[in-house]
């Protein structure tokens, strides 16, 4: 992991004192920033999104995809986990937490909204960290990949949808004309402009194409940091009046975390899948493409919004959480393999 990915939570920790006190001692050019928008999405933040999102996608080969038969059954839990039980639990769970056990102290009118950042955080599976996680548990690299290219292509169609029926179905009402205008802008659009960088960089040779990854790849974190910086300029005023919130966001994505990663684990085992694509498989299920979320949260509801703020602090959680499942895998290894349907791998 590079120096940015390890310390990310420290990065972002340090985004919200950043961000809270420029947004206290300079609030008029963060309100300019703010009104800088075309079709209720935010000009200089679509950019960031853009610059975030796009180096990700660059290593998402779709070339790939013919690669899924090989390991159907570790791909079948991958599906299963990330679209039928990770967004329905997400949406569950948050229902728990945030309308019931903590709703005597949040804010009633940023409910809603909090649910929301959650749900879009859930619908949306992990794109690139996801690489790093199975490096870290010597993951099959080929299934890793053709994993990711799938979800990512089902995403395309898959993510306005369940996150506007999850939405309907917590009585959250979102324009169908901006969640598809997200999802084309932060998708759609992102996709087919890394792919064809990626063409043009493979057609430079192997050793360029990792020259300019090296290259590209801190613009991703760089972009993040400085939209959260906006971010919590404008949520400042509200988290320092509640500061127990991201607390109390943080308790739902947490297990919705350690459950999906322990499902799709499960699931691997049972079904008899190697450990080295039931690793993979039960870390795609736990983390998320935080990126998107954050896009989309500040797109549907604003930078002020609690799902913007929900959606930061699946950010804020990811990294110490993900290395805790990465060692949960690793140090069970032992107890994976000797399961009565496994197979060696």
């Amino acid at each position: 992991m590079s120096v940015f990915e390890r310390y990310l939570t420290v990065w972002v920790f340090l985004c919200i004192v950043v961000g809270i006190a420029l947004g206290r001692l300079m609030p008029g050019p963060f309100q300019a920033i703010g009104r800088m928008e075309f079709a209720r999405v935010n000009i200089p933040v679509g950019l960031l999104i853009w610059v975030m999102v796009i180096p990700m996608l660059l290593k998402v080969d779709f070339g790939a995809l013919h690669q899924v038969r090989q390991h159907w059954r570790g791909i079948g839990v991958t599906l299963f986990v990330n679209w039928a039980v990770k967004p329905f639990s997400m949406a569950l769970l948050g229902w728990l937490f945030i309308r019931q056990v903590f709703a005597p102290y949040l804010p009633a009118d940023q409910l809603d909204s909090y649910i929301a950042g959650l749900i879009l955080l859930a619908a949306a599976p992990c794109t690139a960290m996801v690489f790093v996680w199975s490096r870290l548990t010597n993951g099959h690299p080929l299934f890793t990949l053709s994993q990711v290219a799938l979800n990512d292509t089902i995403m395309v169609f898959a993510f306005a949808p369940i996150v506007a029926l999850l939405l309907g179905l917590s009585s959250i009402t979102v324009p169908w004309d901006t969640l598809l205008t997200s999802v084309v802008l932060y998708i759609v659009v992102p996709v087919l402009i890394a792919q064809a960088w990626r063409k043009a960089l493979l057609a430079r040779g192997p050793a360029a194409f990792e020259a300019a990854m090296a290259r590209i790849g801190p613009w991703s974190i760089a972009a993040l940091l400085a939209t959260l910086v906006l971010l919590f300029a404008f949520q400042g005023e509200a988290i320092l009046k509640q500061p127990l919130v991201i607390a109390m966001l943080a308790v739902p994505i947490l297990i919705q975390v350690l459950f999906n990663a322990a499902l799709a684990y499960g699931l691997n085992r049972r079904l008899g899948e190697s450990h080295s694509v039931a690793c993979p498989s039960a870390l795609i299920g736990a983390s998320n493409f935080f990126e998107l979320a954050v896009a989309a949260a500040i797109s549907l509801f604003g930078f002020e919004s609690g799902a913007a703020l929900a959606t930061v602090v699946g950010v804020l959680i990811e990294v110490p959480v993900m290395l805790l499942v990465v060692r949960v895998v690793n140090q069970s290894k032992g107890w994976y393999e000797r399961g009565p349907t496994s197979q060696a791998g």
